[in-house]
């Protein structure tokens, strides 16, 4: 054994129930599933492959899985551990300070994508930016567009540079501060909008779950009743649209009636919420008239 290894060479199968011993013992709710992916992590080998495989796997390979499961153990999110994260089919840079990219917020693209889907050009901000997940998504799948993904938070600015300029070419990162009307207006005659801006209350904040505080504060407050960042975007950003252009808000479990009232309020026309998969209304959106 090197490297201080206890496990010496284990097979897969070995590997994986020994990785899901230490997930379960931290409480981790899907411990065999996050083992499985971990394991595919570390091989290279496709989930259940990398378990059925009798061949034993080399020290390295076994101790690089285990430190992958104590890090975990400590509550540290798993996609910064593994530095990437999936999101809408692409694969994003993703680690300390910026926001880990959800499946909730896919929903968030399937509409700003359909909502341009009979177009030929689009000219697009993507404000709250972060990874930059939700502007490259919907480069990819929007024809003719040109974009602006903005981020104020310099660590995430990093990443979010890195993934734009690796999967969506035809969208340029911005660092700016959205809360000010300035930067707004920096960006006029927007066909669309999108957002996933921050909001948690403050009662939220106070009872993050351990993985959810390692993500930065920034990325999560939404002040104290959570609707700070939809009440202010929407009045400062209102009128970088063009008429009939497009805004599209992911908003917190609940905040989905409180956010039509702010765009209504606002003069959209048009407003509506769709559900993400697990029937939560998830995205708020409206029309400039």
């Amino acid at each position: 054994m090197t490297g201080g290894n206890v496990y010496g060479r284990l097979i897969g199968r070995e590997l994986f129930k020994v990785m899901t011993k230490l997930l379960k013992s931290a409480s981790e709710e899907n411990s065999a599933g996050e083992a499985g992916f971990i394991l595919s992590h570390v091989t290279g080998r496709a989930f259940p492959l990398a378990v059925t495989d009798r061949e034993p796997l080399n020290e390295e390979i076994v101790d690089k899985a285990i430190e992958i499961c104590r890090r975990r153990m400590t509550g540290e999110p798993l996609q910064y551990i593994l530095g990437e994260w999936d999101f809408y089919g692409m694969t994003f840079k993703v680690g300390r300070g910026v926001l880990i990219p959800r499946q909730d917020t896919e929903t968030l693209a399937e509409e700003a994508i359909r909502s341009r889907e009979h177009t030929d050009s689009t000219k697009y901000a993507d404000l709250c930016s972060g990874s930059g997940c939700v502007a490259a998504a919907v480069a990819k799948y929007v024809k003719g567009i040109k974009g602006f993904a903005i981020e104020k938070s310099p660590e995430a600015f990093e990443y979010l540079r890195e993934n734009i300029s690796q999967l969506a070419p035809g969208i340029t990162p911005c660092m700016g501060d959205v809360l000010l009307p300035e930067t707004a207006a920096e960006y006029t005659d927007l066909d669309l909008i999108t957002a996933n801006p921050p909001y948690l209350t403050e009662r939220d904040m106070n009872e993050l779950q351990k993985e959810v505080a390692f993500e930065p504060e920034l990325a999560l407050f939404g002040g104290n009743d959570g609707l700070m960042f939809y009440r202010e975007l929407t009045r400062i950003w209102k009128s970088s649209l063009k008429k009939g252009g497009m805004l599209l808000f992911e908003v917190g479990i609940g905040q989905y009636k409180d956010v039509m009232d702010i765009l209504r309020e606002n003069g959209f026309a048009e407003v509506s919420f769709s559900c993400d998969l697990s029937g939560i209304e998830r995205v708020v959106m409206g029309r400039k008239p």
